[in-house]
């Protein structure tokens, strides 16, 4: 019998905020949930599994003085399932944060926007025509 749970699963590793952008998260998205955090002594967060819309995602706070930002090569590109949802998810994420594309039509889709978040996690935002 095949393992049907996933092999490749995004992992984020953050400067000290892995808590507070997995409760954000998880505030934007509909379905989602904190599954499970572990923490360092320290209080940082050694090790988190979240859920957003079913899609598993893990996180961890950097432990060292080596920064590693994210950059917008690297996006989540999410499928909204309605305009009322790409609008309210458009607006959460970037508060703080900065708008890379503007939401709007295009060819393949009735709106589509692209935004970084304040923690620097860039998203790209389709509603399907």
């Amino acid at each position: 019998m095949q393992d049907s749970s996933p092999k490749i699963t995004t992992f984020f590793m953050f400067s000290g905020q892995a808590e507070e952008a997995m409760q954000f998260y998880t505030s934007v998205f509909e379905p989602s949930n904190i599954v499970s955090v572990f923490y360092q002594e320290d209080g940082s967060v050694l090790h988190a599994v979240f859920s957003l819309k079913g899609q598993t995602f893990m996180a961890i706070d950097q432990n060292h003085q080596d920064k590693h930002p994210f950059t917008p090569a690297l996006s989540l590109f999410v499928t909204c399932d309605s305009e009322e949802e790409i609008h309210r998810v458009f607006d959460q994420l970037s508060q703080e944060g900065q708008v890379l594309m503007p939401l709007e039509a295009s060819p393949v889709s009735q709106l589509f926007g692209w935004v970084q978040d304040k923690y620097g996690v860039s998203w790209q935002l389709n509603l399907a025509k």
